[in-house]
C-alpha cells in the first residue's frame, strides 16, 4: 500500500456543523486523525438549514455550482460549498440542495417522525457525492462511508459507474455504526436510484423484509465493512441478531466483516481543557471534579451533598429497550438515596414516567428534555455514575466519554463479549465500570446497588475513576487500525 492516501469521508452529519448522535462526533474527529497521519482527507456532508454558514466561513466553490443530477423522472441541480473542520486542515464539501436539506431536522421533523422522502434525500445527496468527485477531478484511493444515509455509494459504484474509468481504482469501505437505522424504503425508490440504467437491479442484495435497505446495501456492495462494536463479530453474534439485519451482514460478507473501536477527541472531550466546565481538573487532581458536581445540582435546582452519588443518563445514547429497563427500576434506583439527573430527549423515550419521578422526588431527580452541548459536558464530568444500560451494549464513544471524565458507566454486557469496559474487581482493583450480562430489570438493580455501596468506599472508587481516565482512549489508535483497513480494501481490488 502506497504511504500517502486520497480519502473521502461520507457522513450525514459532522460536529461541529451538525450534529443529533454520536455519528456527528466521528465525522468531526475522524479526519482530523487520519489527516495528522499525513493523508489527504476530505469530507462530504449535506447542508442542512441549522448550519451557520458565517460563524464557519462556508464558502461557495465556483466550479461545482448546478451540477445536475437525475431523481428519477426528472433532475435536479445541487450547489457545492467548502468551510474546513475547526482547528483543522480537513476540507469540508457541503451539498446544498435547499427543497431536501433546509429543514428543521437532520432526518426527522418536529414530532420526530422521519421525513417521508429520506430515500429521495439521501438517494440524491449519494449520487452528489460521486459527481461533486468528478467535478474536482481528485480521485479517492478510498470512499469511507457512514451508516444507511451513504449506503448507497458503493452501490452506485458497483451498478452505474462500474465502467467509469474515474473510478477504477477507487475502493469502499463502510462503517456500520447504528444497525438499529437500517435505511428501508419502498420498491418505488428504485427508479430514482437507476436513472433508467439498463442493468438488471440485484434485488435480494438490497432487499430486506419486503423493502429495500440502503444499509444492507452498503454491507454487500462495498470492498469492506466494519463496525464499531465487536460483539458483532461472528463469535459474539446472539441469538436475537443472527434473523435481522446484523445475521444478514455476515451472510454475505462474514469474511470481509471487521471490528474497529471508535475513539474520542480530546481537544472536544478531555476534562484538563474542556471549556463548557467551570473548572478542569485531571488523573492526578480531581477537585475539579468535585466542583463541577456542585454546579450540576445547583443547576438542577437539587440540594448539593457529596455523600449521594449523581448517576446521569444521556437518553439519545440508549436504545429503547434499555430505556424501558431504567423506566421499570426507576423508583428503585431512586430510593437508593441518589440524585438521578437526565440530559436530553430521544425519539425512542416515553417521559412520562419519568417526570413523575420527577414530581414525587424534587429533590432528587432532576429531568431536562431539553440540553446543548455544555449540558451534556457539564453531566458527563459531574455525574459519579452514567447509565447506559443498551440491549446490546452501550454506543462506543459514550462509554469513552465516561471513562476520560472519571465517570463510572454501567453496562449491559452480554457473557462472552468483550468491550470498552471491564468489570471492577474490589480485591484486585481493576476494571472501569459496573456491568451486568442479563438484560433484566433484577439484574440491573442489583449493579446500581453495588454501584452505590462501592461508591460509600471514596478510596475504591477513585480507583475505578483513575483507571478509566488513565485508559489510551485517542483517535490515533482507531485512525491505525483505520489504514490497516484500507490496506485490506486495496489488495481485495487487486
Amino acid at each position: 500500500m502506497k504511504g500517502k492516501l486520497n480519502i473521502l469521508m461520507v457522513f450525514s452529519e459532522v460536529a461541529p456543523f451538525s450534529k443529533t448522535s454520536e455519528l456527528g462526533d466521528v465525522g468531526g474527529a475522524l479526519p482530523k486523525a487520519l489527516k495528522d497521519m499525513g493523508h489527504d482527507v476530505r469530507v462530504i456532508t449535506p447542508q442542512y438549514r441549522t448550519i451557520n454558514e458565517r460563524k464557519y466561513v462556508l464558502r461557495d466553490v465556483i466550479r461545482l455550482q448546478k451540477i445536475d443530477i437525475p431523481l428519477g423522472n426528472r433532475t435536479v441541480s445541487i450547489d457545492v460549498k467548502s468551510a474546513f473542520i475547526p482547528n483543522s486542515k480537513v476540507q469540508v464539501y457541503f451539498i446544498d440542495y435547499k427543497p431536501f436539506f433546509f429543514r428543521d431536522g437532520l432526518y426527522k421533523d418536529g414530532n420526530k417522525k422521519e421525513f417521508k422522502d429520506n430515500d429521495q434525500r439521501f438517494i440524491l445527496f449519494s449520487k452528489g457525492v460521486l459527481k461533486t468527485l468528478k467535478k474536482l477531478q481528485w480521485q479517492p484511493d478510498v470512499i469511507h462511508c457512514h451508516d444507511w444515509q451513504s449506503g448507497l455509494i458503493p452501490f452506485f459504484l458497483k451498478n452505474l459507474y462500474e465502467d467509469d474509468a474515474f473510478f477504477k481504482k477507487t475502493f469502499t469501505l463502510f462503517t456500520v455504526h447504528n444497525f438499529d437505522a437500517i435505511g428501508r424504503f419502498e420498491r418505488s425508490c428504485f427508479n430514482s436510484m437507476m436513472e433508467g440504467s439498463s442493468t438488471v437491479l440485484p434485488e435480494e442484495k438490497i432487499e430486506y423484509n419486503g423493502q429495500f435497505s440502503f444499509l444492507k446495501a452498503g454491507i454487500v456492495f462495498a470492498d469492506v465493512v466494519n463496525t464499531i462494536k465487536e460483539k458483532y463479530s461472528p463469535k459474539n453474534l446472539v441469538p436475537d441478531a443472527r434473523d435481522g439485519i446484523v445475521g444478514e451482514a455476515h451472510r454475505w460478507r462474514q469474511s470481509r466483516f471487521f471490528h474497529v473501536p471508535n475513539g474520542i477527541d480530546y481537544t472536544e472531550w478531555n476534562p484538563e481543557s474542556d471549556q463548557h466546565l467551570r473548572k478542569k481538573y485531571t488523573v492526578g487532581d480531581l477537585k475539579g471534579k468535585e466542583e463541577d458536581r456542585q454546579v450540576l445540582l445547583e443547576n438542577q435546582g437539587l440540594p448539593v451533598s457529596s455523600e449521594k452519588p449523581i448517576i446521569g443518563m444521556l437518553p439519545r445514547l440508549i436504545d429503547q429497550k434499555g430505556l424501558e429497563l431504567i423506566t421499570s427500576v426507576l423508583e428503585d434506583m431512586v430510593n437508593l438515596d441518589v440524585y438521578f439527573i437526565s440530559m436530553g430527549d430521544s425519539d425512542r423515550w416515553d417521559t412520562g414516567a419519568f417526570m413523575k419521578m420527577q414530581k414525587k422526588y424534587a429533590q432528587k431527580v432532576s429531568i431536562n428534555p431539553v440540553s446543548d452541548e455544555a449540558s451534556d459536558h457539564l453531566l458527563m464530568a459531574g455525574a459519579d455514575i452514567l447509565l447506559l444500560p443498551s440491549s446490546y451494549g452501550a454506543l462506543e464513544s459514550s462509554q469513552l466519554y465516561c471513562l476520560k471524565y472519571g465517570t463510572i458507566p454501567i453496562v449491559h454486557l452480554p457473557k462472552g463479549m468483550d468491550d470498552t469496559v471491564r468489570p471492577f474487581d474490589p480485591e484486585k482493583g481493576k476494571g472501569t465500570g459496573f456491568v451486568f450480562q442479563d438484560f433484566k430489570a433484577r439484574h440491573l438493580l442489583k449493579t446500581l446497588k453495588e454501584a452505590v455501596r462501592v461508591f460509600d468506599d471514596r478510596k475504591l472508587w477513585q480507583r475505578i475513576m483513575k483507571n478509566g481516565m488513565r485508559e489510551d482512549l485517542s483517535w490515533q489508535q482507531a485512525s491505525k487500525r483505520y489504514i490497516q483497513l484500507y490496506g485490506k480494501c486495496i489488495a481485495k481490488k487487486k
